[in-house]
């Protein structure tokens, strides 16, 4: 296992609506500062935060293909194809922007807090197809259950979630003291980030110790299984990516 562990002052850092809506950027934007500019097709990932509520007026996307992960409260999504759809708490949206298209975002807690995270389909044929925006309540996803805890399929096998990136999203969730086997395979990247709680994760002699709010990102040569092992409660969200996936990535400023 070859791997990193970044604190959120490796992070870029934003907000929107004149502060209502605080962001952590562990993939930020070109020129957002954040010390890893992208995870092989995982082009931006923003974790952000809204005390009381927050809107993100109407703003135009192409390409990518964006998730929208809520950890607690609930986003109201409207876009220019007329959509208008609402995501709660374990409940995700996939917008694939396609052509084009504009929408807006309002996000409504107490405490909303979610992710935004834009995979990075083969562009040329992305920019070719009709946009389409769809949401999901948390109860179709597929869970796990393990000794001390759950690990819940977003995105991958078992998932309604139809993604064109060969891509794996989990929400782990562990008690204090219990573990979880992960297999990586050969070529392959897993990026995490801890939402809540402290670990570490093991391969063999290699040790990597992470708490609350850092991102670890992972690269496997000849794949091996990783044991994530909980110090406190633990809630992580973890996305499994192929280092090459087989297709021009976008070209992407620090």
């Amino acid at each position: 296992m070859i791997g990193k562990v970044y604190m959120p002052e490796y992070y870029g850092k934003g907000s929107l609506d004149g502060g209502r809506i605080a962001e952590l950027k562990p993939i930020g934007l070109s020129g957002e500062g954040s010390a890893v500019n992208r995870v092989g097709p995982i082009f931006y990932w923003s974790w952000f935060r809204s005390p009381i509520e927050g809107t993100v007026g109407e703003h135009p996307h192409q390409g990518f293909e964006i998730v929208t992960y809520m950890i607690q409260g609930t986003a109201v999504h409207q876009d220019s194809q007329g959509l208008r759809g609402e995501t709660g708490a374990g409940g995700l949206q996939l917008m694939r922007a396609g052509s084009g298209l504009k929408h807006e975002e309002h996000y409504t807690g107490p405490d909303a807090e979610g992710f935004q995270i834009w995979l990075e389909p083969y562009l040329r044929d992305s920019l070719k197809q009709n946009p389409a925006s769809r949401q999901y309540r948390h109860d179709v996803f597929p869970v796990n259950r393990i000794q001390g805890g759950s690990v819940t399929t977003l995105i991958g096998s078992g998932s309604p979630v139809d993604v064109s990136v060969d891509a794996r999203m989990l929400d782990i969730q562990i008690l204090a003291g219990h573990e979880a086997k992960y297999e990586l395979k050969p070529g392959r990247y897993a990026a995490a980030l801890t939402v809540r709680g402290k670990g570490k994760f093991n391969s063999g002699e290699d040790e990597l110790v992470f708490h609350h709010r850092d991102f670890v990102v992972m690269k496997s040569e000849e794949g091996e299984w990783l044991t994530l092992k909980a110090q406190d409660n633990l809630r992580m969200i973890l996305i499994d990516v192929p280092e090459d996936p087989g297709y021009r990535l976008y070209a992407k400023r620090p």
